[in-house]
């Protein structure tokens, strides 16, 4: 809820309407304030305040004038007594909603890990999303701090079923050879963080991250042989078809950041995902890369000859 409100939002948004004052007219004191306000305050937010505070100081004072009670008195408000449940309930009642249940929450976390965690990464738009649907469902929402726990929930239970799948996906073979990707030119696994070897080489993961050298028919075979591993690794071509490219971009970044070392110490399911994710978006990366160095590389080429031209012919 925000905290500031110009006088004139005040009067459309918290003014206490007929039936408002009706609601109200048999209460007194901080009783009669504190249920005005958490009544406006459910009207806007479609949930009920987490404490006092929650409220705007500006809309205490534009309520407690309208039901004739000092605004100090909010401070007298009892949250934890059985008032305040019958106010919750009364005030549920008015806006047709009820209270979220257990298994209320269950299917929010079912909707979002289904429906929405697919396209959308970010946590406080998955939590928007929460509570526009229980508004829209007229349920109470559950209080921020529970929000926060079904989206952690829905995020982990939806990574689980992707990694799962694509690892379905792929074949005995494919699988394999992305584990070869960490594993290092030679026999060791072991890698410290900056995918060296521990017989000091480095990894074709560590080799497949990084970019393109300066232009030249060394960094053009580079290129080529990076290529080259990422397509014998024979990753379907559907394989991240029914997903949206966000999210595989997404999963392609965390690979990215991750050490061989790191990444050994993952599930299988989520090791192979990101290193499926990397692969998958730096076959067309590489692909674009090379047709770069070698149009670079045939100008260079070009600009030589011209040069050597010139000069045989005395025009430099």
């Amino acid at each position: 809820m925000r905290q500031d409100w110009e006088p004139e939002d005040l009067i459309e948004v918290w003014t206490l309407l007929e039936d408002d004052m009706k609601r109200v007219r048999n209460k007194s004191g901080a009783t009669r304030l504190g249920f005005a306000l958490l009544l406006k305050f459910f009207e806007v937010g479609a949930r009920f305040p987490d404490s006092a505070k929650e409220v705007p100081a500006a809309a205490v004072e534009y309520v407690a004038q309208q039901v004739k009670v000092p605004a100090e008195a909010w401070a007298d408000y009892d949250w934890q007594s059985k008032a305040i449940q019958r106010h919750r309930g009364e005030i549920r009642a008015a806006y047709g909603f009820r209270a979220n249940t257990g298994e209320d929450q269950d299917r929010l976390a079912a909707w979002l890990a289904t429906e929405l965690c697919p396209v959308e990464l970010s946590r406080d738009r998955l939590a928007a999303a929460v509570v526009a649907r229980c508004r829209n469902d007229h349920i109470e929402p559950p209080t921020p701090g529970q929000v926060r726990r079904l989206v952690g929930k829905a995020v982990k239970d939806f990574e689980k079923r992707f990694c799962r799948s694509t690892t379905d996906r792929l074949s005995h073979t494919t699988r394999s050879r992305l584990e070869d990707l960490i594993a290092g030119d030679g026999n060791e696994h072991s890698t410290d963080n900056d995918g060296a070897v521990a017989g000091g080489g480095r990894s074709h993961f560590t080799e497949l991250k990084t970019d393109p050298g300066a232009p030249g028919l060394e960094s053009l075979l580079a290129e080529v042989k990076k290529l080259e591993r990422v397509r014998r690794l024979e990753l379907p071509a559907d394989l991240f078809a029914d997903v949206s490219e966000k999210l595989v971009d997404a999963w392609r970044a965390r690979a990215s950041k991750e050490y061989p070392a790191n990444l050994e110490r993952m599930k299988p399911p989520r090791r192979l995902t990101l290193l499926a994710t990397l692969c998958h978006v730096r076959q067309t990366e590489i692909t674009d890369s090379l047709v770069d160095l070698f149009i670079q590389l045939v100008l260079k080429i070009n600009t030589r000859a011209e040069r050597k031209v010139e000069k045989e012919l005395g025009l430099s």
